[in-house]
C-alpha cells in the first residue's frame, strides 16, 4: 500500500470499498447485503450510513460485479486523507479533480467549510424539470477534525448519489409525483432520454389518484390514465387526459394502442407486474416504460434480475422509493 505525504497532510489509498446507504435505510442496505450476497454485518466497518468492506475485489466477486440497488454511492476506490487544516483538505481533493460532495454524520461544520473551499457543485434541491450532467463527481466523509474517507470514483453522477426536488405542497393530488421526477431525470441521465413532451402519447396504469399523471400533463403530453377510482377532480376535467375506469393489468395493448410511454406505480405482486410488462414489450406497441416494482415481504432477487435482464433497462432504488424499486426501460434506436 502506497502512502502520499504532502505538507501536513497524508493520503492512504484503501484496498476496499464503501458503501453509502440511502437516508434512513441502512437496514435495507444490509438487508440486501444478507440475502441478496450472503454477507454478515459484522464484515462491514460503519461510519454513520457509509459501510466499508475491507477487499474491493473479494467483495465484486461474492456480488459478480454488481452494487446493491439500495446503497445510494459507492466509493469505488477509496483513501484516508489525514490533514491539518481545512484549507489543506480542500486543497488536496482539488488537486484530485474538480467536482466533490460529502455526506456527513458527524463533524458537520468542519465539512460545510471545505465544501466553501471547493469548486461549486450544486447542492440544493432541484426544480423539475433537471438535467443532470454525467461528470464524474467524487465523495468524502469526516471521520474526526482530522481524517476523512473520499473517494474521486464512484458510482453516481449526483452529489453523494442523491436527488431531492423543491416540493409543491399545494397542487399535487399525492406525493407520488415525486418520484415520476425522480424516475424521469435518471431516464434522461443514463438513456440521454427526451422528457415526455406536447403531442406525446402516455398510458398511466393504476393512475388514482394522479399524482404521476399531474406530472405528465405538466409537461404537455396526453394521458390514457387507468384506474377503478377517478382521478383528482382537476385532472377528470384536464383536456389532455382520458381517463378510463378499469383494471389496468387486463387491457390488452393491442386495445390501447401506440403509446410513447407506459407507467406503473400499481400495488402488485412482482410477478404479475413483469407478465404485464413483458405484454407491453412484445407487443410492440410502447417506446418507453417506467414501472414501480412493489416489494410483498421477502424480496426474491432472481425475479428482480429478470427485469433487470430486460435489454435496455434498468432497475434502481431511487431517493423517493421506499420498500421498492424501479424499472425503467427505452428503445434505443440504433
Amino acid at each position: 500500500m502506497n502512502t502520499t505525504n504532502t505538507t501536513d497532510t497524508i493520503i492512504e489509498p484503501l484496498p476496499g470499498i464503501a458503501l453509502l446507504a440511502f437516508s434512513e435505510q441502512k437496514d435495507f442496505l444490509f438487508s440486501e447485503l444478507s440475502s441478496r450476497f450472503d454477507f454478515s454485518q459484522n464484515e462491514f466497518e460503519q461510519y454513520g450510513d457509509l459501510l466499508y468492506f475491507s477487499d474491493r475485489t473479494v467483495f465484486f466477486e461474492r456480488t459478480g460485479g454488481k452494487l446493491p440497488y439500495w446503497c445510494r454511492s459507492a466509493m469505488l476506490e477509496p483513501f484516508f486523507l489525514t490533514f491539518d487544516s481545512i484549507g489543506q483538505a480542500a486543497g488536496e481533493l482539488k488537486k484530485i479533480q474538480r467536482n466533490w460532495a460529502s455526506y456527513q454524520f458527524d463533524c458537520f461544520r468542519r465539512a460545510q467549510l471545505i465544501q466553501e473551499k471547493l469548486p461549486y457543485v450544486n447542492l440544493k434541491e432541484r426544480k423539475f424539470p433537471v438535467k443532470i450532467p454525467a461528470s464524474p463527481i467524487g465523495l468524502y466523509t469526516l471521520l474526526n477534525q482530522h481524517k476523512m474517507i473520499a473517494s474521486a470514483k464512484t458510482s453516481s453522477y449526483l452529489p453523494a448519489g442523491s436527488l431531492h426536488f423543491v416540493e409543491d405542497h399545494e397542487n399535487p393530488p399525492s406525493r407520488a409525483y415525486l418520484k415520476i421526477q425522480e424516475s424521469l431525470t435518471m431516464a434522461n441521465l443514463l438513456f440521454n432520454l427526451p422528457l415526455p413532451s406536447q403531442g406525446q402519447k402516455c398510458f398511466e396504469a393504476g393512475a388514482c389518484p394522479g399524482g404521476w399523471t399531474w406530472v405528465l400533463v405538466g409537461l404537455g403530453a396526453n394521458v390514457h390514465a387507468v384506474d377503478r377510482a377517478e382521478l383528482a377532480p382537476e385532472l377528470m376535467k384536464n383536456p389532455l387526459v382520458k381517463f378510463q375506469a378499469h383494471d389496468a393489468f387486463t387491457l390488452l395493448p393491442q386495445n390501447i394502442g401506440k403509446m410513447d410511454w407506459v407507467f406503473s406505480d400499481v400495488i402488485c405482486y412482482p410477478e404479475r407486474l413483469l407478465k404485464w410488462i413483458r405484454q407491453w414489450l412484445d407487443s410492440g406497441l410502447v417506446s418507453n416504460m417506467i414501472c414501480t416494482i412493489k416489494m410483498q415481504g421477502e424480496i426474491d432477487w432472481k425475479l428482480i434480475e429478470e427485469f433487470a435482464a430486460i435489454e435496455n433497462s434498468v432497475v434502481l432504488h431511487l431517493n423517493y422509493n421506499k420498500h421498492e424499486l424501479t424499472w425503467i426501460h427505452t428503445e434505443i434506436s440504433e
